[in-house]
């Protein structure tokens, strides 16, 4: 079972589960697919009996491929009884997740389980649940008592230790209950359910209609579920699964005891890349993540926040060449056949940016070096923030950080503001002068002096 049947989850688990049964030669694994925030995809799926189109699109692109690992579709929206009920049947043993960070309802003051959210809470007073960590622990709660067997839960989503993360959500969740449905929820959990970390790795943006228009064109068909990806994808797993799962090392995926190590590569150099080139070309007119790479200030400050900032606070894992990664990054980046906005990519930012690029600046402070690169990704974000009408940020903490910008939109104003946001910045990293420093001459450059003074600063430097 996947939560979160968005066009990730179509071109990157669903291909990877088609192409280990075809390399296997077994055909006993199908997915039923959840969709969370709306029912799109599961009204698109159902008169195609789950079929769908992954078009990729770049050099060493393959041919159009219809893909039939998804049996079936149900919008957890309109249905989470279903969602529930399907957990519980014995014929589920893996339930894997993409929900976006913000999906996990995470209390960023204590990292655990937001209880108090509104949306949690339902759950946790008996209703039939929505959020996917609800639907997680009453699809398992309902497995306990009917014996279905044991389950591992999947996360696929870009969270450092994604599988400790979410067992610890899932555990919140039943210690949150009423005494007499927690202890023996906890305790069926630790005896039969594993929570193995992940890191995915595959650019898929939004479908777009002339993307479904090229499709037709190509397939003869209407394909209204139809996906379109890069040809590169990775999945790195730990090994620690608590029942059967499709032979996914047979379509290539790497089953890894550091997975840590990977998810810090791909969480610190591309996705902070990624957001560093979204808020970038957000500030400078720059409508797709291609053409933000392409100028070559960005592409600079890109590969020299790799280089200088990130590189010198992580363990790479073995295996992995950094200046060949670094390289293949920005390659990648610089396809313009998948229209990956800035826009997008920069959405929900006071979710990722702690993820993507705190780490590394605290890392670099915390070593006495200037994490010059990544304070000018932070500073972007701010000024992004402040430039953007509250109706129109994208970020589930639109209102809070709107409620904290000041009168002003000066860098000397907003810098402060923002920094006290302590949904997004700890006291120690917020009240860091050097780093505050920074982000006040950065956001200065951005704000004063525009594209032409970004590109005489990033050269500069």
């Amino acid at each position: 079972m996947h939560l979160g049947l968005g066009a990730f989850a179509r071109a990157h688990t669903a291909v990877f589960t088609e192409n280990a049964m075809l390399a296997a030669g077994e055909s006993g694994w199908g997915i039923t697919g959840v969709t969370q925030r709306s029912d799109t995809v599961a009204r698109q799926l159902a008169p195609q009996d789950g079929l769908f189109t992954v078009a990729e699109r770049g050099e060493g692109a393959a041919p159009l491929r219809v893909v039939s690992s998804i049996v079936d579709a149900i919008s957890g929206r309109d249905n989470p009884a279903a969602v529930v009920d399907r957990i519980a049947a014995p014929e589920i043993l893996v339930v894997t997740l993409t929900i976006t960070e913000k999906g996990y309802r995470i209390n960023p003051q204590t990292g655990s389980l937001n209880t108090a959210d509104e949306e949690v809470s339902a759950d946790l007073g008996g209703r039939a649940p929505l959020t996917a960590i609800g639907q997680i622990a009453r699809g398992l709660q309902q497995r306990s008592r009917t014996g279905a067997g044991p389950l591992t839960v999947v996360s696929c989503d870009n969270l450092p230790g994604n599988g400790e993360l979410t067992e610890k959500l899932v555990h919140a969740f039943a210690a949150a209950l009423p005494a007499a449905e927690a202890e023996p929820l906890t305790a069926w959990l630790d005896a039969n359910v594993t929570f193995p970390s992940t890191m995915v790795d595959r650019m898929v943006p939004a479908t777009t209609a002339g993307d479904l228009d090229a499709v037709e064109r190509e397939l003869g068909l209407r394909d209204e579920a139809a996906v379109v990806a890069e040809p590169f994808m990775q999945w790195v797993i730990e090994d620690n699964f608590a029942a059967g799962r499709p032979r996914w090392e047979e379509a290539g995926a790497l089953f890894s005891s550091d997975v840590a190590a990977w998810e810090a590569a791909k969480l610190r150099l591309l996705n902070a890349s990624h957001s560093l080139l979204a808020y970038l070309g957000l500030a400078a007119g720059k409508e797709t993540i291609s053409d933000a790479v392409a100028e070559e200030a960005f592409f600079t400050a890109a590969r020299r926040m790799m280089a200088e900032d990130v590189l010198p606070t992580i363990t790479l894992p073995e295996g992995l060449d950094a200046d060949e990664y670094c390289a293949q990054v920005l390659t990648r980046f610089a396809n313009p056949a998948l229209g990956h906005t800035t826009a997008k990519v920069g959405s929900d930012g006071s979710q990722k940016i702690g993820l993507r690029l705190l780490s590394t600046v605290r890392g670099n402070l915390d070593a006495g070096r200037e994490p010059r690169w990544a304070a000018l990704a932070v500073a972007a974000w701010m000024r992004h923030v402040a430039a953007t009408p509250m109706a129109e940020l994208d970020d589930p903490l639109a209102a809070e950080l709107h409620v904290a910008l000041p009168v002003s939109r000066s860098a000397a104003d907003v810098v402060p503001a923002l920094l006290g946001c302590r949904s997004v910045f700890d006291p120690e990293l917020a009240e860091h002068a050097g780093f505050a420093d920074l982000l006040i001459h950065w956001y200065s450059i951005i704000d004063t002096h525009g594209l032409d003074g970004l590109r005489k600063e990033i050269n500069h430097g």
